[in-house]
């Protein structure tokens, strides 16, 4: 199964995957995300930020079934489909 798709308004051999942020699509051509790139992502570049604010990713549906967790500084492979669950919480 071809794990992706090609989009002609996009530069020839240029591939964009379609990933799942909290139950919202998002397209990305990037074979390659950080935990930052993802937070981006479900926040729309405005992540919720505060000395006791803790965000957390999880992941599923990831190559070869991959699934686990992302800590600031990790990088995942991206898989079209792959399902990202993005958390915001405060220590207070």
């Amino acid at each position: 199964m071809d794990t992706s798709k090609g989009n002609s308004s996009d530069a020839p051999g240029h591939t964009k995957f379609t990933i799942i942020i909290n139950g919202r699509r998002k397209d990305v051509s990037a074979p390659e995300l950080s935990f930052e790139d993802i937070i981006n992502l479900a926040y729309d570049n405005n992540p919720p930020s505060g000395p006791n604010v803790v965000i957390t990713v999880t992941y599923r549906a990831g190559v070869k079934g991959a699934q686990g967790s992302l800590l600031p500084g990790d990088k995942v492979t991206i898989k079209d489909g792959m399902n990202f669950n993005v958390k915001a919480t405060d220590r207070s």
